[in-house]
């Protein structure tokens, strides 16, 4: 889940500045999860706007907003109202944003949250950071614990050594992600693991921005074996 939170009225407001007449856009998941996006959100937002002398001519919650296809079929319910705005206000992740913007012509779009990360949700409200998509993974020898994400220098040939009490020393409140590695590989009867020098990163795999056709894949795939 992409893992989003509000940014400060302030900063919206001045994105704003100069444009009186708005619509609002949402995102049914991964926003409406985080509390950032959702109905209440958009009404939220709506009565903020309108208290600041905005105008808030329509709103609309996507599902999900970064379907290209999706967001713009959504579009269509607040098209009369587009034509009348001065400014669409995002109330979805960064992804959805940017398709949003790719779905309208001459008119500014703005983000009113921040992403912060890829995570899953603990329970209602409480998110934690799981992967940083970084195009290697490595959770296949590390026991399911991501060294990349979890560790804070992200190293992938064991600790640092500057843990203390189980505690990285970057960061006192969390836990050395290679200990828990290691708790998790002696769980699991898997120590042999760490005796491996494991190369460098390919960074290359991290060659923004990426992309994936599927379509593509399989036709690759189909002539090679052919």
């Amino acid at each position: 889940m992409v893992i989003s939170d509000k940014k400060p009225i302030q900063e919206i407001l001045g994105f704003l500045e100069g444009s009186e007449k708005v619509v609002l856009v949402g995102c049914n998941q991964c926003a409406a999860t985080c509390k950032t996006g959702g109905e209440p959100e958009l009404q939220a937002m709506k009565e903020e706007l309108e208290a600041n002398g905005k105008t808030v001519l329509g709103c609309k919650v996507i599902d999900p907003c970064c379907n290209l296809l999706q967001c713009k079929k959504d579009l269509k319910a607040v098209k009369e109202e587009l034509k009348e705005a001065d400014a669409i206000l995002s109330l979805a992740c960064g992804d959805g944003t940017q398709t949003i913007v790719k779905n309208t012509k001459s008119m500014p779009v703005y983000p009113a949250n921040n992403t912060l990360f890829i995570g899953e949700v603990e329970r209602v409200g409480q998110f934690e950071e799981a992967c940083k998509a970084c195009g290697e993974c490595e959770l296949g020898w590390t026991g399911g614990i991501c060294p990349v994400t979890m560790c804070a220098k992200g190293l992938i040939n064991g600790a640092c050594g500057g843990a203390k009490d189980g505690k990285c020393e970057i960061s006192h409140e969390n836990d050395c992600a290679w200990i828990k590695i290691y708790e998790r590989l002696k769980e699991i009867d898997q120590l042999d693991n760490l005796t491996a020098v494991r190369p460098p990163k390919d960074y290359s795999k991290q060659n923004n921005p990426r992309s994936l056709d599927l379509k593509k894949k399989a036709q690759e795939a189909a002539n090679a074996e052919a």
